[in-house]
């Protein structure tokens, strides 16, 4: 099965996929082979729990590699528009839930580069798609995956 699925990301996000694939090819690649042939020289195979958890470690390794690349090889990069004055993909957008929520600060990118405790949140989230197109001091009603509404009020975009 071919993955011809775009994967909208950030320069920065392709350039820090490009540093994990390095990563795991020169580095994280070895260190497992590494562990696989200690965990052989301990003998009989199929009770050797060491190593069938080096080969569970190479085979998420191995599939990571090949996420990876194929997102690199489907990469389309979005640049940061001219300042609109909305929320679009690549700007930082700090929100507040109403009516006494605290702020909070995500930066708007693909999923392939999206981690919300890094403040990055993906373009397809609920979140990032009922603010993208809004502007400051905008009201916006979100709804969350468990089918409850918020309101949140967009407080800036950077």
């Amino acid at each position: 099965m071919v993955d011809n699925k775009k994967y909208q990301m950030t320069l920065e996000g392709k350039k820090l996929l490009e540093e994990e694939l390095d990563n795991l090819i020169t580095v994280r690649r070895k260190e497992v082979i590494e562990k696989i042939q200690i965990a052989r020289s301990f003998g009989d195979l199929s009770e050797n729990s060491e190593y069938d958890a080096a080969r569970d470690e190479q085979a998420a390794v191995e599939s990571r590699i090949s996420a990876i690349e194929n997102m690199l090889k489907n990469a389309e990069i979005i640049e940061t528009v001219e300042e609109t004055g909305a929320v679009v993909f690549g700007c930082k957008v700090t929100f507040k839930e109403l009516p006494k929520g605290n702020k909070e600060t995500y930066k708007i990118v693909g999923s392939a580069e999206a981690n919300p405790l890094e403040g990055k949140i993906s373009s397809d989230s609920p979140i990032a798609v009922a603010l993208i197109g809004k502007r400051k001091g905008d009201k916006v009603t979100v709804v969350l995956p468990n089918k409850k509404e918020i309101e949140v009020e967009i407080l800036a975009i950077d």
